[in-house]
Formats: C-alpha cells, structure tokens, sequence
C-alpha cells in the first residue's frame, strides 16, 4: 500500500505562521564610506591649504634665507641660505623686541577692559528687567560694522591737537589732553580698539547667555538669589566657554593691531614705523628684504601660539 502524504503550505487559522529569516544586508565596505566622506571635505582641505598652510609654509622657508646686496649696487641682491640669520637680527633689532613689547602691554591692558565691557553690556540686555533690548544689541554692534579705516580716521578727528571736540569741551575747565603725546598714544589706539571690537564680543557672549536654560534660572531666583548674585554666581559661570573664546579672539587680534596705529600716525610723529610688530614687517617688505619680514611674521606667530596655549593651560587650571 502506497501513502500519499501532502503538505499545505497555506494558513491555517489558529496556528501562527513563521516568518521566512530575511538574509542580513550587506554592509558597505568601510573604504567606500571614506571616499564618500573624503569627497566632501577635499574643497575645504584644499581651500585651507592654499590660503592658510602653504602661505606659512612659505613664510617659514623664505625666512631660512638672507640677502645678500652688493656694497656698490651693480649687481642684484642675492639669496644665501642662512636659516638664523634672519631671526638672530630679528631679537637684535631694538625696535621690533620694542614694537613686540608694546603690542603685549597693549593685550594685557586692553582685552581684559574691553572684555569686561562686552560682558557687562551682554548682562545688561540679557536681564530681565531690561527694555528695548533690540536697539541696544543694534547700537552696541554698531561700531563694529563701521570699516577699520574709517573709524580710526574718525577717532584721528577727535584726538587732532588742533581742534579736537573733546578739548574743545574740557576748555572750560582749563584741561587740554593730548590724545597722541607719547605718554597717550598706546592707550589712544586702545581706545579705537575697545570701541570697535566691544559689540561684536558682547554679541557672542550674549548668545551664549540665550542659551542657558530657564530652568537654571528659574531654580536661583526660587532659592532666592538676587539679580547680582544671579548673573555672577549662574550667568558668568556658564558663559565661561564663550567668554574663554572671545579672550582668545582678542589676543590674537591684538598681535595683529595694524590698522588703527597706522591711520593715526599721519596726525603724530609718536607712532613710527615699527611700532607694532605687523607695522615693522611692513616697514620691512618696504625695504625688499622680504626674508627678514617672513622671519618677524614667524616670530610674532610663534609668540601667539605659545601665549594661547599658556592662556588655555591657565584657565583650564583655575576651572579644575
């Protein structure tokens, strides 16, 4: 006898049907996805290269070389390769250790003034009480977006001997403040500086106060912190980051004070050609002796790497 058996493979109510294994799905090899991600980046890497390291890279190697210029002037000037050369002159030449000096009294005294005002200013429109807080962001950055050139030209007007505002309303009282003496002159610039670049630092730092929760802040005034011991106890401590980032902004900026100084030395003879580290290249590049230019660049860059590191090491210490 011969038995057929059948099998169904229809569904069947009452029994619960086994889902066919679905297979896995290949993964894409990991090199693909480096290709792809490389693609994306490579215009930002090549940008970067061609604008910001091969210009260094550059400066570094041009520094290497000295020129050399014949006693009588029949011959062009020739290169020779002397890599200390250039930067043993650099650290011998009084003016530049003089305009490097300046420039670091400038930072030390300015950033942490103008830092002081952006911050105040960015608490101020950031309480709650304050009123009309578009205008006063608006007028606060205002000075920024005024051109470096044209602001210095407008503050050269208003330190001129002759006819200054300024001392034309302190006649009165017999005072007359010469705004470009040589005891004046530094913190003059200064003040150009403060006035241009407080806006634009007090704009991050008040972003980063509309980012704190409200929570946070909810939480200090239930426990009943004061306004004041609101914004120093919970509002600067959060804000640190931001504040850290525009303190760096402005070294950085400080090294390469250029504009200012040099707008207002046609109204004075206080400021010479080397009076900022970035003006005695130039005064340098004037004379075509572009090797030793490239070496005060590299020594002014060198300067600000290590004063940023020893600025993040000191901070990030004090926070531990």
């Amino acid at each position: 006898m011969t038995v057929t058996v059948t099998i169904s493979t229809e569904h069947r109510p009452g029994r619960a049907s086994v889902p066919a294994p679905v297979p896995p799905r290949a993964r894409r090899p990991r090199y693909r996805t480096s290709r792809v991600a490389l693609r994306f980046v490579a215009p930002f890497v090549l940008l970067f290269a061609a604008v910001y390291v091969a210009p260094i890279c550059y400066a570094v190697y041009q520094s290497l070389f000295r020129i050399e210029r014949d006693a009588l002037g029949l011959t062009p000037p020739t290169e020779v390769f002397d890599p200390w050369f250039n930067y043993a002159a650099a650290l011998h030449d009084a003016g530049f250790v003089a305009s490097l000096g300046r420039v670091l009294l400038f930072g030390a005294v300015q950033v942490p003034v103008m830092l002081g005002f952006a911050l105040g200013l960015a608490l101020l429109i950031d309480s709650a009480s304050a009123r009309g807080k578009g205008f006063f962001r608006l007028a606060s950055f205002a000075p920024y977006a005024v051109p470096t050139v044209v602001s210095a030209l407008m503050w050269s007007f208003l330190y001129s001997p002759t006819g200054s505002p300024i001392n034309q309303l302190l006649a009165p009282t017999g005072l007359t403040v010469d705004f470009l003496g040589t005891e004046l002159t530094l913190w003059s610039v200064a003040n150009v500086v403060t006035w241009g670049w407080t806006g634009y630092n007090m704009i991050i730092i008040y972003a980063a106060l509309q980012g704190i929760p409200g929570e946070v802040l909810e939480a200090a005034r239930l426990d009943g912190a004061s306004p004041w011991r609101t914004a120093w106890h919970v509002k600067v401590p959060l804000v640190r980051p931001a504040i850290l980032l525009t303190a760096v902004f402005s070294i950085i900026g400080s090294a390469q004070l250029y504009n200012e100084p040099f707008v207002l030395s046609s109204s004075t003879g206080t400021i010479g050609p080397k009076f900022t580290p970035l003006m005695a290249a130039q005064s340098s590049i004037t004379a075509a002796n572009y090797p030793y230019a490239a070496a005060q660049s590299v020594i002014l860059a060198v300067g600000v790497a290590v004063l940023s590191v020893l600025f993040f090491r000191l901070t990030s210490r004090r926070s531990s």
